[in-house]
């Protein structure tokens, strides 16, 4: 159990450590979600992590034709490369 305490003009929310620990949060930057619940308070997690586990499963399970096939395999090219 925990309570709100005040930080200069706001407030904040002390975490046990042994609930850090359980959480695994130590020394991570976190993310705020309101819900109807509350709030819920999790690691923030880098933008598209995971994207290209699921994405090579989802490969395995459907044939891709050769037109996907050369998007995948198409090299990434910077802002320089584009025409405006």
């Amino acid at each position: 159990m925990t309570t709100l305490i005040r930080i200069g003009n706001s407030q904040g929310v002390r975490i046990p450590k042994a609930i850090i620990e359980q959480a695994q949060l130590e020394g991570k930057k976190l993310a705020f979600k309101i819900n109807d619940d509350g709030l819920l308070i999790q690691p923030l997690q880098k933008p598209r992590q995971g994207w290209k586990k699921e994405f090579d499963k989802v490969l395995k399970t459907k044939e891709a034709d050769q037109i996907d096939q050369e998007w995948i395999d198409a090299p990434l090219t910077d802002y320089k490369d584009w025409e405006w």
